[in-house]
C-alpha cells in the first residue's frame, strides 16, 4: 500500500511540475538571459520565471523518479531503437557542444534536451504497466485550463483595454499614468522616444490590434502547439470521465472544454496549427466505426469547411505576401546551408542564430531559431544529430499510433492524436526548445510508448 501511495503521489507531483512549466516556463530556453527574476508577489504570479529555475526544480524530481523506478520491475520498449535513438541523439548533442560557436546558448539547450530525454524515460519506466497517467494529467490539464482562460481573457479584456490605455496615454502625453509607471514602461520598451516624442511602441500596439493570443506561452503559435497537444485528451476526458455526472453538469463541462480550447485555438491565429487541426479531425473521423460512404462525406465536409475558413480568415495575410512563410523559407535555406558547411558537428546545440546572422537574406527578419525542430537538429548538431532525432520521433509515433489505432481506448487515441499534431507542428515551429510544451510532450510520448492508457469504461467500444 505504501509503495502504491508513493508512486501515485509522485505521479501527481510530477504532473503539477509539468503544469508549473505550462504556467511559468513558456519561453524558449535560449531566451533565459532576457528573463529577469521576479521580486514582488505580483511578479511571481504574473510574470514568467527564469528558465534555469525549471532545471533545478526538475533535477530532484528526476532523481526521485529514477529511485522509484529501480524499486520496481520495469521493461525496456520492445523496439531497442526506441531507447537507443534518444540516447544517441542526446549523447551526440554533448559531442557537438564541444565545437559550439556559443557556449552559453548551448549550455541552456543541453539542459532542455536532457530534460526532454529524462521526461521520455520517466514516461516509459515510471508509467509502464501502471494506471497512473490520469494522476499525471491532473496538474497538466489544470495548468492547461488556466492557460486557455488566460488566452480568452487576453482577447476579450486585456488586449482591448491595454490598447485603449496606451492610445489615450499617448494622446495626453502620458499624464494619465503615475510617473513611476511611465518610467517602468520606458524601461520595458512599451514607451519609446521617436523624434523627441514619447509614443507607444508601434509593435506592441500592433500586437493588441491583431488580438492574437498566447496565454501563458511565448507567442501565439506556441499556444496553438499546446492546444494541439492537450486539447484532444481534454475532450476525450470531458466526454469519457463525466458519464456519471448529472446531464446538466456534464453538458456544462463539455461545453466549457470545447469553448476554451476552440476559442483560444482560433484566436491564436496559427495558420499551420489550423491546417494540422484539419488533418487530426480527418484522422479521427476515419477511425470511427461508420460506413465508408458516411466517413467519406464527413471527411470531405471537414476539409471543405476547414479550408474554406482558412482561406477567408487568412486572405489578407496571403494577399500581403505571406511574409512569415517567406521568412521561414529563408530560415530553412540557412539551416541546410549551415548543415552543408558543418555536416559532422554542426555549430552547437541552440546556436542557429549565430550562423544565420551572417548568411540571412537582407529582407528577412532576424531569427534565433530555425522554426523547424528537425532542420535545426541538422544545423546545430550535424547529420548524426538530425537523423537520430528524426528517426526516433518517426519510430515512436509509428509504434504509438499502431497501438492506439487498434485499442478500444479513446484516451490512448486522443494522446496519440495530440502527440502527432505537436510533432507535426515541429516542422514549422520550435516547441522542442520550450519546456512548457516539450517536457509535457515527451512525458506523454514515453507513457504512450510504454503502452499506458486510461480506461474509464472497459465495456464500451470506441470507434
Amino acid at each position: 500500500m505504501k509503495k502504491f501511495t508513493a508512486t501515485k503521489t509522485y505521479a501527481l507531483a510530477f504532473g503539477l511540475f509539468l503544469g508549473l512549466c505550462i504556467w511559468k516556463f513558456g519561453n524558449p530556453v535560449i531566451l533565459d538571459h532576457k528573463i529577469t527574476a521576479p521580486v514582488t508577489l505580483s511578479e511571481f504570479l504574473d510574470e514568467p520565471w527564469p528558465l534555469h529555475w525549471a532545471n533545478w526544480i526538475f533535477l530532484p524530481l528526476a532523481i526521485i523518479g529514477g529511485w522509484l523506478v529501480v524499486q520496481q520491475k520495469f521493461c525496456w520498449p520492445r523496439s531497442k531503437w526506441l531507447w537507443r535513438l534518444p540516447l544517441l541523439w542526446l549523447g551526440w548533442q554533448f559531442v557537438s557542444a564541444t565545437q559550439t560557436v556559443d557556449a552559453e546558448l548551448t549550455a541552456a539547450t543541453l539542459w532542455q534536451f536532457s530534460g526532454c530525454v529524462a521526461c521520455y524515460f520517466l514516461g516509459i519506466f515510471f508509467f509502464a504497466n501502471k494506471n497512473l497517467t490520469h494522476w499525471l494529467l491532473v496538474g497538466v490539464l489544470a495548468a492547461f485550463t488556466f492557460c486557455l482562460i488566460r488566452a480568452v481573457d487576453q482577447k476579450l479584456f486585456e488586449y482591448p483595454q491595454s490598447l485603449q490605455f496606451l492610445t489615450e496615454g499617448e494622446r495626453c502625453g502620458w499624464t494619465n499614468y503615475p510617473p513611476q509607471a511611465v518610467s517602468t514602461m520606458k524601461l520595458d520598451g512599451i514607451i519609446i522616444n521617436t523624434n523627441g516624442t514619447e509614443v507607444a511602441n508601434p509593435l506592441i500596439l500592433a500586437k493588441f490590434q491583431k488580438g492574437r493570443v498566447s496565454g501563458t506561452l511565448v507567442y501565439p503559435n506556441a499556444l496553438a502547439g499546446i492546444i494541439l497537444l492537450l486539447w484532444p485528451v481534454s475532450l476525450a476526458l470531458a466526454f469519457g470521465a463525466t458519464k456519471n455526472l448529472k446531464p446538466a453538469i456534464r453538458s456544462a463541462v463539455i461545453a466549457l472544454v470545447v469553448f476554451l480550447g476552440g476559442a483560444a485555438f482560433y484566436w491564436s491565429g496559427s495558420k499551420l496549427g489550423w491546417l494540422i487541426g484539419i488533418v487530426i479531425c480527418g484522422l479521427f473521423l476515419i477511425r470511427l466505426d461508420w460506413a465508408k460512404k458516411i466517413k467519406f462525406v464527413a471527411v470531405a465536409a471537414v476539409l471543405i469547411l476547414g479550408l474554406g475558413i482558412f482561406s477567408v480568415r487568412f486572405h489578407q495575410y496571403f494577399a500581403s505576401g505571406a511574409t512569415s512563410a517567406g521568412a521561414r523559407l529563408d530560415y530553412w535555406r540557412a539551416a541546410v546551408q549551415t548543415t552543408a558547411a558543418q555536416p559532422f558537428f554542426g555549430t552547437g546545440p541552440g546556436t542557429f542564430q549565430r550562423p544565420y546572422a551572417h548568411i540571412k537574406a537582407l529582407e528577412s527578419e532576424m531569427a534565433r531559431l530555425t522554426h523547424n525542430d528537425y532542420l535545426e537538429q541538422f544545423s546545430d548538431s550535424g547529420l548524426i544529430g538530425g537523423i537520430s532525432y528524426a528517426v526516433w520521433i518517426a519510430l515512436a509515433l509509428a509504434a504509438v499510433g499502431a497501438r492506439a489505432w487498434q485499442k478500444e481506448n479513446l484516451i490512448a487515441f486522443a494522446i496519440f492524436m495530440g502527440l502527432l499534431a505537436w510533432f507535426l507542428q515541429g516542422l514549422g515551429e520550435f516547441g522542442l526548445y520550450i519546456p512548457a510544451t516539450a517536457w509535457v510532450a515527451f512525458t506523454l510520448m514515453g507513457s504512450a510508448v510504454a503502452g499506458t492508457g486510461i480506461q474509464f469504461d472497459k465495456n464500451r467500444t470506441v470507434g
